[in-house]
């Protein structure tokens, strides 16, 4: 059964999506273009720190090879096939945040080493971000216990995937699927995203997601729900998964899986990130629900968490907010795609009769954001549930 779509996507006015739009275009700038902000920035510092003479030179020598370094090594992404993002954008940022502190540091001391200083960590944090955390996946171990499966039955074995938002096969990717086959679980569910924003009716990616997920087995299922409409129409997925037989979408569909302790019922959702529709659709959805079993509800982002407490959801696994994907200690997450804000950001909830687990899923935004992550890896999570009834 399937919904009404709204004709535009919420999330296409909030601020984060404007953003991704708009620096998206910068990578439309010609490289002389960048050069030359390159140099107005470097005139700016040069202003302030050659009238000390040697350590000026040292400043603006440090200054200049920080943003070429920089920008090469966001252009090796592209051309190693690690990731696929728009470079200039943050090659334009970088610039500007390192001319504020070069000028912010001359402003207030000689120390011309605390300027190098300072770049060397940015520069550092960059390449860690973007070269390093993105493609550290690991698998994060849960453990349920519930009373709607037999006690003394051999434990179930779920494994968790979401948003792999894929551009091409990369070494992440490949890591995925090896993860995938070694964990060797009882039933696989994907909680949406296939595919990157940037690439949405891109051929090649639709290839790449197919011949990532059409390596995916379980002895008791694969089961996905699609994404946010704006990065995937339900048309889209739908494509993505034609004609493959190892895995099954559940548009606004309940099925029942039996396993060795009782019955898992699952229910996959549409997201319409509209909330009173969404919320609307898990009551009706509830109608229809089994009487007996455990029940799972799969849907794209953790927003209907509250209203599936009180429809009895034992498990609700989703994603969408990627943990933040950037976050900053003791801030944590700098933006939320979430309804709720950061509130079901990332990991295990318990609350009350449902467990929530909201992943940090596999892969990045996309559009103008750099393909970074920071302090917040990718992950898939290893279920074991325990029948205690």
């Amino acid at each position: 059964m399937d919904v009404k779509r709204p004709e535009v996507d919420p999330l296409e006015h909030t601020p984060l999506h404007t953003l991704l739009v708009n620096t998206n275009r910068m990578q439309r700038l010609p490289a002389g273009a960048i050069a030359g902000l390159i140099v107005v920035n470097a005139l700016v510092v040069g202003a302030v720190w050659l009238p000390r003479g040697s350590a000026g030179l040292l400043v603006l020598l440090g200054f200049v090879v920080a943003i070429v370094g920089n920008w090469a090594l966001l252009l090796r992404l592209r051309t190693s096939g690690r990731s696929f993002g728009p470079e200039r954008p943050s090659v334009i940022a970088l610039t500007i945040l390192y001319m504020v502190l070069a000028c912010i540091i001359g402003s207030l001391s000689d120390w011309w080493w605390l300027t190098w200083a300072a770049m060397a960590v940015i520069s550092g944090v960059v390449y860690y971000s973007t070269w390093v955390e993105p493609f550290r996946l690991g698998v994060t171990r849960e453990r349920l216990v519930t009373s709607k499966l037999k006690a003394g039955a051999k434990p179930l074995r779920v494994l968790q995937i979401g948003d792999i938002h894929v551009e091409r096969v990369t070494p992440r990717e490949r890591e995925l699927n090896r993860l995938v086959k070694e964990l060797e679980a009882d039933l696989i569910v994907f909680t949406g995203d296939f595919v990157n924003l940037s690439n949405t009716h891109d051929p090649e990616s639709e290839r790449a997601i197919r011949e990532i997920i059409g390596e995916w087995r379980a002895p008791l299922g694969v089961y996905c729900v699609s994404g946010t409409p704006l990065v995937e129409p339900l048309e889209r997925v739908k494509a993505f998964v034609k004609d493959l037989d190892n895995l099954k979408l559940l548009p606004n569909q309940w099925i029942s899986v039996n396993v060795a302790g009782g019955t898992v019922n699952i229910l996959g959702l549409v997201v319409t990130h509209d909330m009173t529709r969404d919320r609307e659709l898990l009551k009706k959805m509830m109608l229809n629900a089994p009487e007996t079993g455990m029940h799972l509800l799969l849907m794209h982002p953790p927003d209907i968490a509250p209203e599936a407490n009180e429809a009895g959801i034992d498990l609700y696994l989703c994603g969408h907010t990627h943990g933040g994907q950037i976050r900053l200690p003791l801030v944590g997450a700098l933006f939320s795609s979430s309804h709720l804000g950061n509130r079901f950001i990332m990991g295990r909830y318990e609350l009350g009769r449902t467990t929530l687990y909201t992943s940090r899923g596999v892969g990045l935004e996309g559009l103008g954001a750099p393909r970074a992550r920071f302090m917040c890896p990718p992950e898939i999570i290893l279920w074991e549930i325990e029948g205690s009834g």
